[in-house]
């Protein structure tokens, strides 16, 4: 199982408009075709204004897949365009659990 992190630095102020729309749009698209959502974060202290979402597959393979579906959705590109304006920087790391964890991907 891999479990990708992703951050995303926003317009200052834009926090609340752009959660909205995740909350109102986007998170349904991203959860039918991603599957497995752990969490989805906003910051409070340090970085301000930056969600942090983490998504758990499979494998590479299964994320390829499924990004790959996410990419071609209309819905999603429309979402997309509502939404890239307020971003201002993105990162994303691929992270690999210990098997403390216990983990598994849904869907």
């Amino acid at each position: 199982m891999i479990v990708e992190m992703r951050e995303y630095v926003l317009q200052v102020g834009k926090a609340p408009e752009y959660l909205r729309l995740y909350e109102e749009e986007g998170f349904a698209i991203q959860e039918s075709i991603l599957g497995h959502l752990i969490g989805y974060f906003s910051t409070e202290i340090g970085q301000p204004n930056q969600v942090v979402q983490l998504w758990a597959y499979r494998d590479f393979a299964d994320r390829d897949e499924r990004r790959a579906r996410l990419a071609a959705d209309e819905r999603w590109q429309a979402y997309l365009g509502r939404v890239r304006p307020f971003i201002i920087s993105q990162e994303n790391r691929i992270l690999r659990p210990s098997a403390v964890m216990g983990l598994e991907p849904r869907g």
